[in-house]
């Protein structure tokens, strides 16, 4: 048997209400279906699996989906009960449409149950909440937290006498600043293409400029002053220091355009960070750093956080969904979780993973990623049941004003009209 296979098999021994239980194997022969999001963690989860089949006899099979195929997929999967998936990644801001539903098992009982396996107490506080909880209801586990942070080119930055911009006025003025097209030099990439990517990019930059989708009353406040100003940034930043074509791009080409060596600075997840010093991957490798999300001048950080949690089907018997419960304590158990990390997983949950010594050394920017957990705002996007369509209606919006078919507040006024007709 492999070491790798030992550490994960003892990892779910570790989770296990006895030793003896699991040696007996009651699941032994069972598939469980997992619909997952196509980020860095999918395949390192899929390459996880015949070692928990090894100690368990559960077959674990990975469906790797796109963003708004997953979407899709699963809510066709719950709205018709057709139980193709045992389990699946959540975004967390999927929380409200999937509690409203009842799509999901409610985790909180057994999680008190299972509070000692789980170690409950090594979860960052706002990824156990942003990553699963809804109103008092964990309709998902924590599985892979993500922090918004700045990535930046630090060999541009020292070239041209700049330190780390410290504000959001200092990335502005900075991004402007190291700019050069005549040497296929831009200071600056975002998401610009229509829909969830142009929406959810620019909701990281107007929370950090002290703007909020919602008003205190509960209600949208989409073209509140706050919104309207970061929006007009936003738009400058395009217009004047963003590569061509940054209006089409999604994640994707974002963080290419980065390791490729087209921008100068990029707020994106943490998730991507460990590509930028990977020279098989980035050709900025050795020439990237990672530092904490800016704020607006005067205004207090607030630290984007996001990431993905392991939701249950509520309409598998009660058997598929005890095993499910199974795989997902020993998936995100502090073993499998360091282990997914050094393969490259790129996402964090626990205390005790973002502090291993062993990580540290491979990734340093990690104490970036704890900071902006132990300080972050998993609200930021709002999590209730109407933020699909907000989302849509924003990522129409905000792309028109990139494109020049709408100024700020014309597009967020329109904006506004539209997501009040939800409540």
């Amino acid at each position: 048997m492999s070491t790798l296979v030992r550490l994960l098999g003892a990892a779910v021994i570790g989770l296990a209400a006895s030793a003896t239980a699991f040696a007996q194997k009651p699941y032994d022969g069972m598939t469980l279906n997992v619909a997952s999001q196509n980020d860095q963690f999918a395949p390192v989860m899929a390459k996880m699996a015949p070692a928990f089949k090894d100690a368990t006899g559960i077959t674990v099979k990975v469906d790797i989906l796109s963003y708004p195929e997953l979407l899709t997929k699963v809510t066709a999967d719950f709205v018709a009960k057709t139980k193709s998936y045992d389990i699946v990644t959540m975004d967390n801001v999927w929380a409200g449409q999937f509690a409203a539903g009842a799509y999901t098992v409610d985790l909180t009982d057994w999680i008190k149950r299972d509070a000692g396996e789980i170690d409950v107490a090594d979860i960052y506080p706002v990824v156990m909440n942003a990553l699963g909880n809804y109103q008092g209801k964990q309709v998902a586990f924590p599985f892979a937290g993500y922090a918004n942070v700045l990535a930046y080119r630090s060999d541009l930055y020292a070239a041209a006498g700049l330190a780390p911009p410290a504000t959001m006025e200092d990335l502005v003025a900075d991004a402007i600043k190291l700019t050069d097209p005549a040497k296929h030099q831009y200071g600056w990439v975002a998401n610009g293409q229509k829909g969830p990517a142009v929406a959810q990019d620019w909701m990281q930059y107007n929370s950090e400029m002290g703007g909020s989708i919602m008003g205190a009353d509960g209600k949208p406040a989409l073209n509140s002053a706050a919104n309207i100003q970061s929006l007009t940034v936003y738009k400058k930043l395009f217009d004047q220091a963003s590569p061509p074509g940054a209006v089409d791009y999604d994640w994707g080409g974002r963080e290419e355009s980065f390791r490729q060596g087209l921008v100068a600075n990029m707020q994106t997840w943490s998730v991507g960070a460990a590509s930028y010093d990977n020279p098989e991957q980035s050709k900025v490798a050795g020439k990237a750093a990672v530092v904490l999300a800016p704020p607006g001048k005067g205004l207090p950080r607030r630290y984007g956080v996001g990431g993905w949690g392991l939701a249950i089907n509520a309409d598998i018997d009660a058997k598929r969904q005890a095993a499910s419960w199974v795989f997902v304590k020993w998936i995100t158990s502090a073993a499998i979780q360091k282990q997914m990390a050094l393969d490259g997983s790129g996402s964090y949950s626990r205390k005790s993973v973002l502090a291993d010594a062993e990580l540290n050394k491979k990734f340093p920017f990690l104490p970036v990623v704890a900071e902006s957990f132990v300080n972050g705002d998993g609200d930021f996007r709002p999590r209730i049941a109407q933020y699909p369509q907000i989302q849509d209606i924003l990522g129409t919006a905000v792309n028109a004003v990139l494109v020049g078919n709408a100024d700020p507040k014309a597009a967020l006024d329109d904006a506004e009209t539209k997501a009040l007709k939800l409540f």
